[in-house]
This record gives C-alpha cells, structure tokens and sequence, in this order.
C-alpha cells in the first residue's frame, strides 16, 4: 500500500467552497528517502522502505550507519516498509507529497496515541460511577462496583472493563480526506482528527 511518513503538527481549520468550516490535522511531510529496495527474487516480495526525520550520527548504530550510507543518505529517525508501490523507486530517490496523494484522496492514518497513564474505568470507559450518594455510598463515585465473579469461577475474566493503562498504542483511523497540500511547505491537510501527539510521527496510507 503506497504511503509516506509524516510528523504530526497540530490542527488547523480551513473553509471550503461552500463556505463551510472544515476541521483538518496539519502533517509535515518532506520528501522521504527510499533506504531499500526489496524485491521478489530477494525478499519473497516488493517493498519500498522509507526514511524520516534526521537522526544524530552519535545515536546510531555502525550497521544502520552502514545502511544509510548505502542509501547515500544521512541517518534517519523514522523507517517504515510500504507494500506494492506504484512508482518506480531506486535506493537513494526521494518520494514528496505530490508523488503519492492529491488532494481529495482518501487516506489511512496511523499513528500512536497519546499516552494517559493509570486510568480508572470512568475516563477508560466512560462509566458513570455510582451516580446516588444515599445508603452509604461513600466516597464511591468514581467506583466501577461487582465484577460479578463469585466462589465460580473464582477469577477475573478475560476482557473485564476495569482500570489500567490508557492510551500509547498504535492505532489506525480509515478514509480521511486530504483537503489540501501545500507542496511549497511540504504540508498535508486532512480532514479531521488522527492519533498521536503533536510533533510524533504519523504513517499516511493511500486508502
């Protein structure tokens, strides 16, 4: 699947011709460095691996380095494989916004989501709590009550909606729209919201 790597900038909004107000997320998207080239007769497959973002030399190591310069390029922060790619690529090319997308195209976003922490089940879930402070509820509002087990099966179940840690997991948001790209700026707008935080790096899909 053809796609580009990109950095999360924030939102934005923007009118349209109809002179509605349209949401959009802002991504960052220079050029992406093609790091390798695998094929059927080597790998069993055709993929483009791309390279994002500058990396320091220091935090690299000797056989990326070696990767990289095979590339004829500097280290990279951010490598992702993209599958049956269109275009034909050789190690070292570029590949920009415009080579890929044009604006109306549907597009997944994936990314990883902003990290919460310890949670408990009414920000997890959206459990109102207990809700009637009478009969000696007390200081149990927030409380996600029975988990139903008893002397059988003895254990918490599989699956139970309880407390934990929320958030920081990849996830993948379909068929958003690009609205618009500044190619000057190397700049991506998408309809509406995609996961991550700002200035973490999102992978944008063509759908």
């Amino acid at each position: 699947m053809e796609g580009i790597i990109g950095k999360k900038i924030g939102m934005t909004s923007i009118f349209n011709e109809a002179g509605k107000n349209i949401s959009c997320t802002v991504v960052e998207a220079s050029p992406n460095v093609v790091t390798q080239v695998k094929t059927e007769e080597t790998d069993g497959y055709f993929a483009l691996q791309l390279g994002y973002g500058e990396a320091k030399e220091k935090n690299t190591t000797n056989q990326m380095k070696g990767h990289f310069a095979q590339a004829k390029t500097t280290p990279k922060r951010k490598l992702v494989e993209f599958r049956d790619f269109e275009i034909e690529k050789t190690q070292g090319d570029s590949i920009s916004i415009t080579d890929v997308f044009n604006e109306g195209d549907k597009v997944h976003a994936v990314g990883t989501t902003k990290g919460k922490g310890f949670q408990g089940v009414v920000k997890r879930y959206g459990f109102r709590g207990v809700g009637d402070a009478t009969h000696g509820q007390h200081n149990r509002l927030r409380a996600p009550g029975s988990i139903g087990a008893a002397s059988y099966p003895a254990k918490v179940m599989k699956g139970m909606r309880m407390g934990g840690r929320t958030g920081g997991k990849r996830n993948k948001v379909k068929n958003l729209e690009v609205v618009k790209i500044l190619e000057d700026k190397n700049l991506l707008l998408i309809k509406g919201a995609i996961p991550g935080h700002k200035g973490s790096f999102v992978i944008i899909e063509r759908a």
